[in-house]
């Protein structure tokens, strides 16, 4: 029983991180408020909502980080 316990708390330790866009921007600054606000009112045009990486809980907007750069990734594949 410990054992699955340990199991299941490593699973939860794999949490995605979700961050507003005022925090996202704060972390990232190469990434401006105007820029990221952009992206996402764009975002059914831009392959952004298809990623995944836009959340909505309620009026808050969230941004999974780690599909928000595996979707910047992608878009610069696309320019090559």
């Amino acid at each position: 029983m410990n054992q699955q316990t340990e199991q299941s708390q490593t699973v939860t330790q794999t949490a995605w991180l979700f961050l507003t866009v005022q925090q996202f921007a704060s972390k990232h600054p190469a990434f401006p408020l105007g820029t990221l606000r952009h992206q996402i009112f764009h975002e059914a045009t831009n392959g952004l909502k298809k990623s995944g990486a836009i959340i909505r809980n309620g009026r808050r907007v969230l941004i999974r980080e780690d599909k928000y750069f595996a979707w910047l990734e992608a878009q610069n594949q696309g320019g090559k």
